[in-house]
């Protein structure tokens, strides 16, 4: 476990000095809220409604961090460490591709968690957004969402040749989701046959997950999203892991 927390320090230390992951997973959903909360300040989501455009687009916001980090961060930084021969030196020790991996993965949890903190300290320093639904089954919609993004992530870090081929992997999964899952144009607005294909995305599933339970709406049944969420991750953390290339 030391070794582990001191590799994940240093990976930590690298990523922070390159800088690009603070600006996307960290600055960029809260460049983004902060705008929203200068055009909509505390205005209801529409007539009547119970909660405020903010409160509504809270979930949406943390899934920025979330598609940049899982789908843009991770697979570019082991890409990266297998192109610079950073990989071909550790297949000469015990370190298996699972704790590689491991650390990639907990490195890229800390910068969305990060991102959920500042956000929420954000919202309701400001403009007092609060949570009006379950705070456990919200941390779980955003765990579950997290987790099963990043899965995606570490699968195309795990067998991308090099880092050209991971990042237009990378960009083909990233840029799709980031516009059409429900973080940058609200899935209700879209239309019905758009809204059926869009579902089929583990972040648009897990934005609806993190929305409503936000919000304390009720919900329906939520086995599906659930499951398409633990799927993708179960599926895509066994390729990682199985198909790892070290060089």
């Amino acid at each position: 476990m030391k070794r582990f927390f001191i590799f994940l320090k240093t990976e930590l230390k690298l990523s922070i000095r390159d800088m690009n992951m603070v600006i996307f997973a960290v600055l960029m959903p809260l460049a983004i809220f902060i705008i929203l909360g200068i055009i909509y300040g505390t205005q209801p989501a529409f007539e009547g409604a119970s909660y405020t455009f903010l409160e509504q687009s809270f979930g949406a916001a943390c899934a920025v961090s979330i598609c940049a980090s899982g789908l843009m961060g991770l697979p570019l930084a082991v890409s990266d460490c297998r192109e610079r021969k950073v990989l071909k030196r550790f297949r000469v020790t015990p370190v298996s591709p699972a704790f590689i991996l491991g650390v990639e993965l907990a490195m890229y949890m800390v910068y969305c968690t990060v991102s959920l903190v500042s956000l929420a300290a954000v919202a309701a320093l400001f403009w007092h957004v609060r949570l009006q639904g379950s705070l456990l089954a919200f941390l779980g919609s955003w765990l579950l969402t997290m987790v099963s993004t990043l899965s995606i992530g570490m699968m195309v870090g795990g067998i991308a040749k090099n880092s050209k081929q991971a990042g237009v992997i990378a960009s083909v999964l990233y840029f799709p989701m980031l516009i059409f899952s429900g973080t940058t144009l609200p899935v209700e607005v879209m239309p019905q046959a758009m809204q059926k294909l869009v579902s089929l995305f583990p972040l648009t599933q897990g934005i609806t997950l993190m929305k409503n339970t936000f919000l304390g709406i009720a919900q329906g049944n939520i086995l599906l999203p659930v499951c398409v969420m633990l799927a993708v991750t179960a599926v895509c953390t066994a390729i990682a892991i199985h198909f790892f290339r070290w060089e």
